[in-house]
């Protein structure tokens, strides 16, 4: 049976002891995959039933599970290092595993024994390994991570515009309203409240009791930062999504099937079978349309000669 490699994945079947086989068999199956996912999703469900006082034999129940679930998280790696034979290090090439092996390890960390603060931010990072068998998770984290240079940039513009609006704000409200205005802190605190639009119709009331001019000031502040900014920062992340996505077939293409053993993955003969009659039918569709401009020709001619 033809097992596909995991991306970065095992060393070639023919290369692989028995264990070694059966390990990359059971790594790359769907079951075991689905499997996993349900434990860490009972992971979680047992970690929020943990925030409830006098749980009675019942916290002894869940305890047992947590057991139970590292246990199996244990189980999990080392299958899946085992999949890697006689390279296990390959396991390491790619941030999602080391990120798996982190988490689970870390229990064994002496300090973090017992009922630690830390132990149960580790236990809850094992929600995020759900991103790992999620392509459309994968694909959004991936964007977010490409996309932090043009945040980078964006968060820049944020600032030196809120700073901007929080000194002309200190400047026009800093006597009237000192509790909002009275310093470049109140300011700016004010002006990053109002991001959300909830305290807008009060501060406009507020200012047109002073002037109605400063109505200019919020509805150019709203103009800017909260739909110019915004508008940016999400054609950053939506480029980003598109590369990310671009990126993710790339690599499920390099790491597809190839039953035919042409060298070529399955799913890429399907692409070029798909463009090769696309080009036929184009010129199919080219053909008929000049034998009709011909047999119309044809007509009119006999036509003429009746």
């Amino acid at each position: 049976m033809h097992v596909p490699a995991q991306r970065g994945g095992p060393v070639d079947s023919s290369h692989r002891s028995r264990l070694v086989d059966t390990c990359a068999r059971i790594a790359a199956s769907r079951p075991f995959e689905i499997t996993i996912v349900a434990i860490i999703l009972a992971n979680g469900v047992v970690l929020g039933l943990e925030t409830y006082p006098n749980l009675g034999m019942a916290g002894s129940a869940l305890h047992a599970l947590e057991w139970f679930f590292r246990t199996v998280f244990v189980i999990e790696i080392a299958i899946r290092l085992l999949a890697y034979g006689r390279r296990p290090q390959d396991f390491f090439r790619h941030g999602w595993n080391v990120f798996d092996f982190l988490v689970i390890v870390a229990i064994f960390v002496p300090a973090l024994h017992g009922d630690s603060a830390l132990l149960r931010i580790v236990r809850v990072l094992r929600m995020v390994r759900l991103v790992r068998f999620s392509p459309g998770l994968r694909t959004i984290v991936a964007a977010l991570w490409r996309s932090l240079p043009g945040i980078g940039g964006f968060f820049a513009l944020a600032v030196v515009t809120l700073y901007v609006y929080g000194m002309a704000g200190w400047l026009i409200f800093k006597d009237v309203y000192p509790e909002d205005y009275g310093d470049i802190g109140r300011s700016l605190l004010t002006l990053f409240v109002l991001l959300s639009l909830e305290t807008l119709p009060d501060l406009i009331e507020d200012g047109m009791a002073f002037s109605p001019w400063t109505v200019l000031y919020y509805a150019s502040f709203v103009v800017i930062t909260v739909n110019l900014l915004l508008n940016i920062l999400i054609a950053v992340f939506v480029n980003s999504m598109e590369e990310a996505r671009r990126l993710e077939m790339t690599e499920g293409l390099a790491s597809g099937y190839d039953e035919d053993g042409d060298g070529v993955p399955d799913e890429l003969d399907r692409i070029a079978i798909s463009q090769r009659l696309d080009d036929l039918r184009t010129l199919i569709v080219e053909l008929e349309r000049e034998l009709r401009i011909d047999r119309d020709d044809g007509r009119l001619r006999r036509t003429g000669k009746d």
